[in-house]
C-alpha cells in the first residue's frame, strides 16, 4: 500500500523536548453511567485539577483526559449528550489551568465525540482506540471511525485537532484482521491520516510486548507512542523504542488507575526518563 509522504513530526510542533510524557487523568464516572455515585461536577473537576497540579509540579509534557470511569463503556453512536458536555466541561477548566498540550480520549472509540469536546474545549489531540479496520471489543464489533470523523473535522473546522490512533488495540481480539501483519496495519492507520501512532498492551498498565512496537515501526514513518504500561522501573528500556509516551496507571496511587496521581511517582518518572530525553 502506498501512504504518505514524509512530513513534520506532530510531536515535535506541539511538545516541548523529545520523548514526551504525557499524563492520563482517568476521570471517575459521570453523570449517567452506572458507576455513578452522585458526585458535584465541581467535585470532579477539582479532582482532576489536582492531577493537572502532580503532572504540572513535575515537568510533564502533556495531559489526557479520559473517562475511564464510565464503564462499562458504550458504542461511539450510543454516547450520550450528558457525557460530552460533562467532557467538555472539565476539559475546559484543565486546559485553562495546565501549561501543557491537553488530549481527549472519549472511550469507548468516540472519535466524532471527542472532535467536539476538542474543538469546544481547545484540545489540541484525541486519542482513538480504533481508527481503521476492526475488532472485537468488549463493547461488541468496533470499526474504524476515520472516514466519518475525519469529514466531521473538516465540518466543524477542527483540522488543527490532531489524531493519535492506536495500532493493534488493548481489550480486545483481533481475530478480524489476523491474517494481516501489525505492520499493515499501521500502514492504515497513517494512509487514513492519523498524526500520530500508539502502541500498547493487552490491558490497562501492561507492558508494550518489544515485537509490537517493531511491527508498527515497520509499517509507518509516523511517530511511535507508548498507550500502556511504562514505569519508572521500565522507562529506560522500552522509551529509546518509541518518540513518547502516555502514562496513566504507574502515576498513581498503589498502581492503581482509578487512583489520585501521586507526585512522588511522577518525579520518579520523569527522573528515570531524564538521561534519554537529555541526549535526544
Amino acid at each position: 500500500m502506498q501512504i504518505s509522504t514524509s512530513r513534520p513530526s506532530t510531536l515535535d510542533g506541539m511538545f516541548r523536548g523529545k520523548l514526551p510524557l504525557i499524563g492520563d487523568i482517568h476521570l471517575p464516572p459521570l453523570p449517567g453511567t452506572p458507576r455513578y455515585k452522585g458526585d458535584s461536577m465541581a467535585s470532579i473537576v477539582e479532582r482532576a485539577l489536582r492531577d493537572v497540579e502532580a503532572f504540572e509540579k513535575s515537568s510533564m509534557d502533556g495531559i489526557i483526559l479520559e473517562n475511564h470511569g464510565d464503564i462499562p463503556f458504550l458504542q461511539p453512536d450510543e454516547i450520550g449528550p450528558e457525557i460530552i458536555a460533562a467532557m467538555s466541561a472539565i476539559a475546559t477548566r484543565v486546559i485553562a489551568n495546565a501549561g501543557v498540550p491537553v488530549g481527549i480520549n472519549l472511550l469507548a472509540n468516540g472519535a466524532i465525540g471527542g472532535l467536539a469536546i476538542a474543538k469546544a474545549s481547545g484540545a489540541r489531540f484525541i486519542r482513538v482506540n480504533q481508527w481503521v479496520n476492526a475488532y472485537v471489543a468488549n463493547e461488541g464489533l468496533v470499526e474504524g471511525e476515520s472516514g466519518r470523523a475525519l469529514r466531521y473535522r473538516k465540518q466543524i473546522d477542527a483540522s488543527d485537532v490532531a489524531i493519535f490512533a492506536d495500532v493493534h488495540v488493548k481489550h480486545g481480539s483481533h481475530a478480524i484482521v489476523a491474517d494481516r501483519p501489525v505492520s499493515e496495519q499501521a500502514s492504515d492507520v497513517e494512509f487514513y491520516d492519523a498524526d500520530v501512532t500508539i502502541a500498547s498492551g493487552n490491558r490497562t498498565g501492561d507492558e508494550i510486548p518489544e515485537q509490537e512496537i517493531v511491527a508498527i515501526r515497520a509499517g509507518t514513518r509516523l511517530p511511535v507512542i507508548a498507550g500502556s504500561g511504562i514505569t519508572a522501573a521500565n522507562v529506560a528500556k522500552i522509551l529509546p523504542l518509541l518518540d513518547g509516551a502516555i502514562v496513566g496507571s504507574s502515576l498513581k496511587k498503589d498502581g492503581v488507575w482509578w487512583n489520585p496521581v501521586e507526585i512522588e511517582r511522577v518525579r520518579a518518572l520523569v527522573e528515570a526518563a531524564k538521561p534519554l530525553r537529555d541526549v535526544r
